[in-house]
């Protein structure tokens, strides 16, 4: 029996798609109201297939509990935020968890832990904190980090799909829960060490950072000086070595947005280049703000009350906020005690988690005069002839009417 720690939007899929490929599953998680609902047999957020998968791997027997499980081998995917400040990894979360798991493992389990985490975390959190309890590791208890590698929005066939890496100490260990892994993982599972597994998840997620700050400067540049950047980056495009990705209002997400700050955290005379990435990325929130003052002094509006963020998720057709670009826009906002009026409208969000929150795309469009896409759902893309009639701020690149205004 497999105990997968953490419910979440990793932990969740994963108990999921190994119970309903035939692996006995028990998934923990301190927050009684989120198992609560999974044992009224309802799911805790939105996903393609998730509902689907869900009554699959119910029918094939997954329990939902606040318990922590007698069992061989458990599976951490507990969330790992970063100190804003030294932008190193806390780790507190995924040692809690091993905490609690050895408090009732039996001698040889093996903990997994799929979080993602800086390289050397197991090193300097996890392994200190098991032999202080009188573990012996390789005997008492086995080591493997195993990154998880999907994405809110398509994750039932990534986790399908994507290949990927288990780090252990030994090797028999990781051939074991490569296994584990093949009962559903049709992608290559490649089997390494634990620091090394850790290093290429976060080098991962940096590299893709690293591309998207280059594609947002670009637009910054091409705004100083007025240049059209997606003609420039859609003529770049046709060198047959050149793939620059789109600009946009920000990075949000757990993973590109907080990953490679924990390579900034932990070399810091280093990582200059991601250093710059990331700050480049983090600025353009405030890029964006200082267009929507631009248009409204162009277009003689002085009422914030008339203005509209369509979007509140990181990404389109989620409901997904964690670091949303939004979300940043709205707390800079509050900083300057200028935000406290804006309408906002996401056709994911049912619960208000934000002031003056609309709940219907039409009494958005009929509340605002200044349209600011944030986010691009398949339901304003097909809505798009009703913005005819608004001054319209595209960050996205996805409304073409006349007039309309970009990055």
């Amino acid at each position: 029996m497999i105990n997968v720690i953490g419910l979440g939007y990793i932990g969740l899929p994963t108990a999921l798609m190994m119970a309903s490929h035939g692996v006995e599953v028990v998934g923990t998680d301190y927050n009684k109201e989120l198992v609560a609902t999974l044992n009224a047999g309802k799911t805790t957020f939105k996903e393609d297939g998730l509902d689907s998968l869900f009554a699959d791997a119910v029918k094939a027997g997954i329990k939902f509990t606040t318990e922590y499980q007698v069992t061989d081998t458990y599976i951490v995917s507990v969330p790992t935020p970063y100190d804003k400040f030294s932008k190193k990894v806390d780790a507190c979360y995924v040692v809690a968890a091993v905490k609690s798991v050895m408090d009732v493992c039996p001698k040889g389990a093996t903990v997994v832990i799929e979080s993602t985490v800086s390289p050397g975390t197991v090193d300097k959190y996890v392994r200190p904190e098991i032999e202080a309890n009188g573990f012996k590791i390789g005997e008492d208890i086995h080591l493997v980090h195993a990154p998880e590698r999907i994405i809110p929005g398509n994750m039932v066939y990534e986790l399908l799909h994507n290949n990927r890496t288990i780090g252990a100490d030994e090797p028999e260990i990781g051939e074991k829960i490569k296994q584990l892994y093949a009962s559903f993982c049709q992608g290559e599972i490649i089997v390494t060490d634990i620091r090394t597994a850790e290093m290429t998840k976060v080098v991962e997620n940096t590299f893709r950072a690293v591309n998207i700050a280059f594609a947002n400067e670009l637009a910054k540049i091409c705004r100083h000086d007025n240049m059209d950047v997606y003609e420039i980056i859609k003529i770049c495009n046709m060198h047959p070595r050149v793939s620059i990705l789109q600009p946009g209002p920000g990075v949000g997400g757990h993973c590109i947005s907080v990953d490679p700050w924990f390579l900034v955290g932990d070399y810091p005379s280093i990582a200059k280049v991601i250093d710059e990435s990331m700050k480049t990325n983090d600025g353009m929130p405030d890029f964006v703000l200082n267009r929507i003052y631009e248009i409204m002094k162009e277009k003689g509006l002085d009422d914030l009350g008339r203005v509209g963020f369509y979007g509140l998720t990181y990404k389109e057709n989620v409901d997904d906020m964690r670091e949303s670009p939004t979300l940043q826009m709205l707390e800079s906002m509050e900083r300057h005690l200028c935000g406290s009026h804006v309408k906002v409208y996401d056709p994911f969000i049912a619960k208000d988690v934000v002031p003056n929150q609309m709940h219907s795309l039409d009494d958005f469009l009929e509340a605002v005069d200044l349209v600011v896409l944030l986010v691009g759902h398949n339901e304003i893309k097909e809505n798009m002839n009703r913005l005819a009639d608004k001054a319209v701020l595209d960050t996205r690149h996805i409304c073409f009417l006349p007039g309309t205004y970009r990055l």
